[in-house]
């Protein structure tokens, strides 16, 4: 089984020094690429300088995630791809529970490793924790993180478990089902285009995976943290685009609920002081209806619609019931 690790790189010269090392350590199973978004800085004259071996793929503008990951991967020659952050420490042996379960199951088409907090050791990290999941309303949540809820590593979810969405911090996906699903949509930008990627693929009847043997440790927010308006407005508007384009049902009523969910969201971020991410909102919610006409296409493109949430409000769970763990749920 041929794997290729590819780092999406803009203007990260120093997240590649801090953190290329270690992948470099401990992925001899293989092969290492640095696509780069046309980044500004000296990234890649670094590369070139210091990790003379590492392959260099150069797109001629930054897309974001998704169009990047998408010029990078097109001609790759691997049967997986590993689509990992610049900001990813990775451990001894992390790449063998990962791959023993693609060789064992054919059916399993993406898979992602535990995901820890670089910062703090012993939590989750906000970015996938131990595999992800969504509401009804498209509301994502984590084994291991429920909105800005961390819990801590007390070897709960040291297993290998079914999961809905897998963490764009580190993805595994096989090469075939990725030119299946035409790739990740280059209309999101950045944020949330992996979980519209593994709807897509759970609609087409594949497996994902989360494989607890397997650990790293992510930064999170190195490109753009979250405390930012704009990773506001980008989650919010590319939740609402996975939602249109996939979700099962009379659309109509659930984007309804949605918008109004969004609106208390809003409202909460005046009363917190942050006025900036209920500007965000709002923003998220034109650039929605700016898309809608090509998001309605795209649905109708998706035949097999699978039921895909467990919980009907993760919002109700979490804000009124208080259930602040996975488990509790």
């Amino acid at each position: 089984m041929k794997l290729a690790i590819v780092i999406l790189n803009w203007n990260g010269r120093k997240l590649l020094e801090q953190f290329l090392p270690s992948v470099i350590e401990h992925s001899k199973e293989a092969d290492i690429y640095v696509a780069d978004n046309a980044s500004t800085d000296d990234s890649i004259s670094f590369l070139k300088g210091t990790y003379p071996s590492i392959k260099i793929i150069e797109n001629k503008e930054n897309g974001g995630y998704a169009k990047g990951y998408n010029e990078a991967l097109k001609d790759l020659n691997a049967d997986v791809f590993c689509l990992l952050n610049s900001d990813v420490e990775v451990t001894k042996n992390w790449l063998l529970p990962i791959i023993e379960t693609l060789k064992k199951e054919a059916n399993t088409a993406i898979i992602q490793p535990k995901l820890l907090d670089y910062k703090n050791k012993d939590y989750f990290e906000y970015a996938g924790a131990a595999g992800g999941f969504i509401d009804k309303y498209g509301y994502p949540y984590c084994r291991g993180r429920i909105f800005n809820t961390i819990e801590k590593d007390s070897g709960q979810f040291d297993d290998s478990s079914e999961i809905f969405w897998a963490s764009g911090a580190c993805f595994f996906i096989r090469r075939t089902v990725f030119q299946e699903l035409n790739g990740l949509d280059k209309h999101f930008f950045a944020h949330m285009e992996e979980i519209d990627l593994c709807w897509r693929a759970k609609n087409l009847g594949y497996n994902i995976k989360y494989i607890g043997q397997s650990e790293i440790y992510h930064v999170g927010g190195a490109t753009l943290d979250a405390t930012n308006p704009k990773k506001t407005c980008l989650n919010f508007r590319n939740s609402l685009f996975t939602l249109t384009k996939n979700a099962k049902g009379l659309l109509f009523p659930l984007i309804l609920v949605r918008l109004i969910l969004d609106g208390i969201a809003g409202i909460k971020f005046l009363l917190e002081l942050k006025p900036k991410h209920t500007v965000a909102i709002i923003k998220a919610h034109f650039g929605f209806y700016n898309n809608l006409s090509r998001l309605l296409k795209q649905r109708k493109s998706i035949k097999n619609k699978i039921k895909y949430y467990q919980r009907t409000s993760i919002v109700v769970d979490y804000f009124v019931n208080k259930k602040t763990n996975y488990k509790s749920l």
